[in-house]
């Protein structure tokens, strides 16, 4: 999910509303329900799904041979991870495991549990060749093409 940025130079009660006339505890309930939208988008963009199932950031892209994923899963085991092709569909499953610490966790923003990333794939694709790269916290998954999905430049003869 994307989120816009906020910025906010001054506080609400420092403008100006020439054709309101709102008064200080007016003004500053406003600027505190800002100030908790704003809390309540944070937290929400990091927060797991209904399921409790939380999709890795990942892009996509096209080469002439084949379909690369880049996933960003940063502290994550590769044997925390699943990479699956099946038909056209692309499975990237796995865990999360939360850590012991010492002390009172004061704010935790990091996603814990169970990820899940699926891309269904525009033509159908060699399975049999699939090859995943964890490096520096992002899974790379190439997956190549059919040789039928590759385009192929055809020559125009005259009759």
């Amino acid at each position: 999910m994307t989120l816009p940025v906020h910025h906010r130079p001054t506080r609400l009660l420092e403008r100006t509303f020439p054709t309101l006339s709102w008064g200080e505890p007016a003004a500053s309930e406003i600027d505190d329900l800002f100030e908790r939208m704003g809390r309540f988008l944070e937290a929400a963009s990091m927060a797991p799904t209904v399921s409790g199932i939380w999709s890795p950031l990942a892009d996509m892209h096209e080469t002439d041979d084949a379909y690369v994923v880049e996933a960003e899963l940063p502290g994550i085991k590769r044997e925390d991870i699943d990479v699956e092709v099946s038909g056209r569909e692309l499975y990237v499953t796995g865990e999360f495991k939360e850590r012991e610490r010492e002390g009172v966790l004061r704010r935790g923003t990091r996603r814990t549990g169970r990820f899940e990333y699926r891309a269904l794939l525009p033509v159908e694709v060699k399975a049999e060749e699939v090859k995943a790269n964890l490096a520096d916290g992002v899974l790379t998954v190439t997956v190549p093409k059919t040789q039928a999905a590759k385009p192929r430049h055809v020559e125009i003869t005259e009759a």
